[in-house]
């Protein structure tokens, strides 16, 4: 029996560039844009939902799995185009359930050519097999939006809070990051060959939103998620409502860093998700095979716990947690 892909009575358009008008006012539609091709000349496809209001207003842009490992954001997107009802939208919602396509296919984090997408934006028309699916992303899709909360989550053997990268010298940016109701939001120029930097580049508002973990759908993420982009929208005017406040504010962190182990051997991370650590705090160990305490890692300043490894078999150089720097922006 042939698969259903979708329902046999709904349409979708396979064009070569995202065309918002093409989609009627009042409605929602999906649109399939022919990225590149693969290996045998075979289309590869990027879907994309758009709802089109009936009064006129901003484009906002939802992209998810620019990793091909990161989930948390596809039912985010899908959850707010089945709540949305576009006859009481001013301007449009355009919303990329999956950016990285090949990479999702076969459930890796990078894309087919061993390169993190998320490092290469805003690519190369004439470059490498990366480089120019970035560059269709950003300038078949991702130009046409005047905001854009790119969905990300942690990579494999990590776990996240949910926080937001942002520029908070933009007031703009900064605003856009409050209302997603995070526990944690960091300053991050945008200077960085992501998504978001590109997208900055080219005017549009952008802010990383990192919603939990790799690999999975979490119900509580999936649902704050939803409640940071319902604020944004009545905050925008594109929606009529009230912006829900979080249950407490933020933690605002002006930078955040990494800790590396400098040798091998079994990791095991201490603190909690969001928890403040001081100065000197004991925050990892490592012991080797036989159970001998090689090392124990202290935090190098006071901080709070944005990520964390959860992997126990952690090489020279791997991850131990992500320290955000708490301070006024």
């Amino acid at each position: 029996m042939e698969d259903q892909l979708w329902p046999s009575d709904s349409e979708v358009d396979i064009i070569l560039e995202l065309d918002l008008e093409r989609a009627p006012a009042g409605e929602i539609t999906r649109q399939m844009v022919h990225l590149v091709s693969d290996g045998i000349g075979m289309p590869v496809l990027v879907p994309v939902l758009i709802a089109r209001g009936t009064a006129r207003g901003p484009v906002l842009g939802l992209t998810a799995a620019v990793h091909g490992n990161e989930l948390n954001g596809i039912p985010v997107v899908q959850r707010l185009f089945k709540e949305l009802d576009p006859l009481q939208l001013r301007g449009t919602v355009v919303g990329v359930p999956v950016v990285n396509v090949p990479s999702l296919h076969r459930k890796k984090r990078r894309f087919i050519d061993g390169t993190d997408l998320n490092h290469v934006m805003p690519g190369e028309e004439d470059g490498n097999v990366s480089q120019v699916y970035a560059y269709r992303i950003v300038h078949r899709i991702i130009k046409a939006f005047d905001y854009l909360v790119d969905l990300h989550t942690a990579s494999f053997g990590r776990i996240n809070s949910y926080y937001i990268r942002a520029d908070l010298d933009n007031p703009v940016t900064r605003e856009m990051a409050l209302l997603q109701n995070a526990q944690i939001v960091v300053h991050k120029p945008n200077t960085d060959g992501t998504l978001r930097g590109a997208a900055s580049e080219m005017g549009i508002h952008a802010v990383t939103l990192e919603v939990g973990d790799p690999n999975t759908f979490q119900k509580g993420m999936i649902r704050s998620g939803l409640t940071g982009i319902f604020n944004l929208l009545v905050h925008l005017d594109m929606l009529d409502g009230k912006t829900e406040a979080p249950q407490q504010p933020p933690v605002l962190c002006r930078d955040s860093y990494w800790l590396y182990t400098d040798s091998g051997g079994i990791l095991s991370v201490q603190p909690g998700l969001t928890q403040q650590v001081r100065n000197g705090q004991p925050v990892a160990t490592l012991r080797n095979i036989f159970g001998d305490l090689v090392k124990e890692y202290t935090a190098p300043e006071a901080g709070v716990i944005i990520g964390k490894s959860v992997s126990p078999i952690n090489q020279t150089g791997g991850r131990i947690l992500h320290l955000g720097i708490p301070g006024d922006i």
